[in-house]
């Protein structure tokens, strides 16, 4: 079992470069992890685009309750993106949060196959001037970090290129 985490801004490349190292794998489950929005036709657009790229071997689980999938899943993962799982847990409070992340991380852990995480990277520009975007990039930068630790393979993706952070790193 392997941990590969792929990490981006916006349009950075982390989905297609994520989807590309998962090629490796025949069968593999992508959960795309997220509501669907049907309303929202950028979104739509950009779920065609992902969809357009995957291999038709692929089984797509389009869920945003990551603990659940967990439960009802095996075989190698592909999880787009981690974000998902933030925002799933936005409005739980501080206790309820650092419960939820310790699932994640013994859920990741213990998962018996390989697993690709797609992650937001935020928190490099200005600070939001609202609660929930300042809960967000906190609770994205925990995520990011735990998952970091417990990864064999840490990627960073910047303007269509892609950058190996275990050699190049030193832990803080």
């Amino acid at each position: 079992m392997a941990i590969t985490l792929i990490t981006g801004a916006i349009k950075s490349g982390k989905s297609e470069f994520a989807e590309k190292k998962s090629l490796v794998h025949k069968q593999l489950t992508y959960i795309a992890l997220s509501q669907s929005l049907p309303d929202d036709k950028n979104w739509q657009k950009k779920i065609k685009i992902h969809k357009s790229r995957r291999p038709s071997s692929w089984e797509t689980i389009e869920n945003d309750d990551l603990l659940y999938i967990f439960k009802n899943v095996s075989g190698p993962l592909l999880i787009d993106s981690i974000g998902g799982f933030v925002v799933k847990n936005i409005n739980v409070d501080d206790n309820q949060w650092k419960k939820n992340l310790l699932q994640l991380n013994r859920f990741l852990t213990e998962y018996k196959s390989d697993i690709i995480i797609v992650g937001e990277q935020v928190g490099w520009g200005l600070v939001s001037e609202y609660k929930i975007g300042n809960i967000f990039t906190e609770r994205i930068g925990e995520v990011l970090r735990d998952i970091t630790s417990i990864s064999s393979d840490n990627w960073l993706t910047i303007n269509g290129k892609a950058i190996k952070l275990d050699n190049i790193f030193c832990d803080i």
